[in-house]
C-alpha cells in the first residue's frame, strides 16, 4: 500500500470515528435533557441551538475583544485602533490579521485543552458556533473566499482521535457560506508539539512543514486560516506563507484563543 493511500485510509478512519461520536451525542440529546458541552449542566437551549449554558457563554467569550488587528494580542481599546502593537512591532508575519475569540487563560484555556481529545468534539463544535456568534461579522467583513484549517499529521490525529481546527473550520465555513477546503494545505511531516518549545524553536519546528494540495489555484483568493490557539504565530505564519506563494491576496487567521505574551502555552 502506497503512503498516499495509507494516509487517506487513516484520515477516513478518523472521520468515521468522529461521525459516530457525533451521532451518539445527538442521540443522547434526543433521549435526555440537553447538557452544556462545557460544564455538563442541564440547561434549556436558546433559539440559536448553541449547546452552551448562559454561564459558560459569558465565561468563554467576551462580548468585545480589543485586540491588535495584526497579531490579535489583547490591547487597550485605544491601542486596538492602531497596528502594530508593542508585542508584534518589528516582527514579520505572512498573515494579515488575527481574530481571536478570547485570551488563552481561565475557562477558555481549559476548554481549548479539552478540545484536543476526542471526548471534546461537542465542545469544539460549540466553541466554533460561539466564535461565529461573537466574531462572525468581523470575519465576514474580510470577504473571504475559502476557509482552510491548519492540517494535522494523520498520526497525531489518530492518536488524539480528533482534529479541533478541522471542526472549528467547519463551523466557520457554514456560518460564512463559503467553501471549506480541508485538503488545500498538506502537512509534509510530523513536527514536534509546539507547546513547551521556546519561541525560536517553534519557528524552526514548522519550517517547511506545509505544502499546497494538488490541483489548487489561489490567484487573488482571500483565505481564512483556522487554528485553536495562536502563540508566537509560527504555525499560522508558515501556513500563510505557502498560501501567499500560491497566489492568495490575503490570509486572515481565526483562532479560539490568543496567548497573552506569545511565549508559550
Amino acid at each position: 500500500m502506497s503512503a498516499k493511500i495509507f494516509t487517506t485510509v487513516m484520515r477516513r478512519a478518523v472521520w468515521l470515528r468522529r461521525w459516530l461520536a457525533k451521532g451518539r451525542h445527538a442521540a443522547a440529546n434526543l433521549l435526555f435533557p440537553p447538557r452544556c458541552a462545557c460544564c455538563d449542566a442541564e440547561f434549556a437551549p436558546e433559539v440559536d441551538g448553541l449547546m452552551l449554558c448562559a454561564e459558560c457563554r459569558g465565561r468563554l467569550a467576551p462580548d468585545e475583544w480589543h485586540g491588535c488587528p495584526r497579531c490579535g494580542a489583547r490591547v487597550s481599546s485605544e491601542e486596538a485602533a492602531t497596528s502594530p502593537c508593542s508585542q508584534c512591532r518589528g516582527r514579520r508575519f505572512s498573515f494579515d490579521t488575527v481574530v481571536p475569540l478570547g485570551s488563552y487563560d481561565g475557562d477558555l484555556r481549559s476548554a481549548v485543552l479539552r478540545m484536543k481529545h476526542h471526548v471534546g468534539d461537542p465542545l469544539s463544535m460549540a466553541l466554533g458556533q460561539l466564535y461565529c456568534l461573537h466574531r462572525g461579522d468581523r470575519i465576514a467583513r474580510l470577504r473571504p473566499d475559502v476557509v482552510v484549517p491548519i492540517p494535522m499529521h494523520w498520526g497525531r490525529e489518530m492518536t488524539r482521535g480528533t482534529n479541533s481546527p478541522d471542526i472549528l473550520a467547519g463551523q466557520i465555513s457554514h456560518h460564512l457560506g463559503v467553501p471549506l477546503e480541508r485538503s488545500m494545505l498538506v502537512r509534509t511531516r510530523k513536527t514536534l508539539p509546539q507547546a513547551g518549545l521556546p519561541p525560536h524553536r517553534r519557528f524552526l519546528n514548522v519550517r517547511g512543514a506545509f505544502r499546497l494540495g494538488a490541483g489548487y489555484h489561489l490567484q487573488d483568493a482571500r483565505v481564512v486560516l483556522v487554528d485553536d490557539i495562536l502563540t508566537t504565530g509560527a504555525t499560522c505564519g508558515e501556513a500563510a506563507k505557502v498560501l501567499k506563494r500560491a497566489g492568495a491576496s490575503a490570509v486572515s487567521v481565526a483562532v479560539v484563543a490568543r496567548t497573552a505574551d506569545g511565549r508559550g502555552v
